[in-house]
């Protein structure tokens, strides 16, 4: 090698020596910029996780809502279908109401027979916690 291409070697090397040397004393605005971005982004992860742990506990909620909701559906489906498949009423108006298991019974039936068997029917079907039984009957009660 060249006595100058050495000499631009060893003056390259000790700028970069001295350039390191000066990082490890003070922190410079990269430094400063680099520890604010990444204050930033924990805390904006933390922002994150709270509003997820939030939206997770709306969604488990709301679940709660629909599941009782789908339930007390089944309910009135059953109840229908239990009214339905007995031949004495099927014929009549009898209107079926389900919320959170209580079961509303409505319309008009032929006898008091009729209301009571209506009942009875209704509060046999699983997840029926109550009977409202505001069936009219034709012949009195």
């Amino acid at each position: 090698m060249k006595n100058s291409e050495r000499f631009k070697l060893t003056v390259i090397a000790t700028l970069v020596v001295v350039g390191l040397a000066a990082c490890d004393k003070q922190p410079g605005p990269a430094e400063t910029a680099g520890k604010k971005i990444d204050q930033t982004a924990e805390n904006a992860g933390k922002a994150i996780d709270e509003s997820v742990d939030k939206l997770g506990d709306k969604l488990n909620a709301q679940g709660a809502k629909t599941g009782a909701a789908m339930d007390d559906a089944e309910i009135t489906t059953r109840v229908k279908a239990a009214i339905f498949a007995e031949p004495g009423l099927r014929t009549l108006q009898i209107n079926v109401d389900t919320v959170k298991g209580v079961v509303t019974l409505t319309g008009s039936v032929d006898s008091p027979a009729n209301k009571d068997r209506a009942q009875a029917l209704a509060g046999a079907v699983a997840g029926v916690k109550e009977v409202r039984n505001l069936l009219v009957s034709k012949a009195g009660t």
